[in-house]
Order: structure tokens, then C-alpha cells, then sequence
């Protein structure tokens, strides 16, 4: 059921995307980091910012435990609210594109499907899928919490990569081993990817 109001109107500002992003000197756009639970996703994430920082890009960062305390706080675990919380963090990040930043995102987002729905939202190019390519094994020995511990004692349900399943992505713009690849190579890796397409300087 759509109970949106007729009456709501998109309203077209005169400072433009494109404006802002001469502005800041860089194009906006999303990258998506992705992967288990204790794969290195925020790590790397604000790795990144920090680099692109110290490059003067605008930037920011939504982590998942972050984005669970406010925006999402209404939300729990089960499969519709998972998918709930990354539609909204998607059209979230789509308002920061509009706005000139780049924006970074540290979710584990396991499903392909929406995944690709957020990257549906974006023109070809802007989306930019980061896969922290890491084995359960690895993501396990991390797990300062203890979190896949209570998983696999039944403590925790629908916990991706034990009783839920985590969905590979099938073409990822980036994928980094984050086993087995330094965090300084990997930060290389994301800058490398974004210098080659000129999307920052």
C-alpha cells in the first residue's frame, strides 16, 4: 500500500549538485563496503576518509552500529528490517551525493538484492561496491564481542554467516582480501580505483 500524499512535491534547488561539486572540487559518490561481521569494513571505511581527508574531500562515513543508535533505532533484526535499514541508509547516502559528499558505508548488507536496489538508485559509476573478501574463520577470531560465539550457541538468531546466510557479490567494483592484504595496501587499492576514473584528484 503507497499512502504517500499527492500533495508532496520534489522541490529543485538553484545550487545544484553539480555547483556543490565544483565547490568542493571532487565528484560525490558512494562507496558501499560490504562483507561479514568483523570482515574489516569500518576499518577500512574510515581508513579511507582519513586518506581522503588529508586530500581535502568532503566525506562521511555511516556505520552500522553508528546508523543503529538514531536513524534506525526503531529497527531490529529480522529480515524486514534489515532490508528496511539499508533502504533507508541508501536514500540517506543518496541525499549526501546530492549534497557533493562523498559518502561511505559499513554494513554487513548480505543479500544481493538490496544491494543492487540502493545501487539502482544511483547513475552508472556512482555506486562502488567494496567487498572485504575475509573468511568466516578470520571475521570469528576478531569477534571481540563474542558475537559469533552466542551465534553459534543459538543466542543470537538470524546472525550472518552462521544462521543467516551472507550473499557474495557478483561483480564488485572493488574486492579486497581483508585476511590477507595490509590495511595501508587496501586504502591504496579503494584511492588507486577512484584516481584511475578521476572521481577525486
Amino acid at each position: 500500500m503507497n499512502d504517500k500524499s499527492e500533495n508532496v512535491v520534489w522541490h529543485h534547488a538553484t545550487v545544484t549538485r553539480e555547483r556543490r561539486q565544483q565547490l568542493n572540487g571532487h565528484r560525490s559518490f558512494v562507496l558501499w563496503f560490504t562483507g561479514l561481521s568483523g570482515s574489516g569494513k569500518s576499518t577500512l571505511a574510515h581508513a579511507v576518509e582519513e586518506r581522503l581527508h588529508q586530500m581535502n574531500c568532503r566525506t562521511f562515513v555511516f556505520d552500522g552500529d553508528n546508523v543503529r543508535h538514531g536513524l534506525c533505532s526503531d529497527l531490529g533484526f529480522g529480515e524486514e528490517d534489515r532490508r528496511e535499514n539499508i533502504r533507508r541508509i541508501g536514500e540517506m547516502t543518496k541525499l549526501f551525493v546530492e549534497a557533493g559528499v562523498i559518502a561511505m558505508t559499513a554494513f554487513i548488507s548480505p543479500f544481493r538484492a538490496e544491494r543492487q536496489m540502493v545501487r539502482s538508485l544511483f547513475e552508472p559509476g556512482e555506486f562502488i561496491e567494496v567487498y572485504c573478501d575475509c573468511s568466516l574463520e578470520t571475521c570469528e577470531e576478531r569477534d571481540v564481542k563474542g558475537l559469533y560465539a552466542k551465534a553459534r550457541a543459538g543466542l543470537i538468531p538470524n546472525y550472518t554467516g552462521i544462521s543467516s546466510p551472507y550473499e557474495e557479490p557478483e561483480a564488485a567494483e572493488i574486492r579486497i582480501r581483508t585476511d590477507s592484504q595490509s590495511l595501508e595496501d587496501s586504502v591504496d587499492r579503494v584511492l588507486n580505483y577512484l584516481q584511475d576514473r578521476q572521481l577525486v584528484g
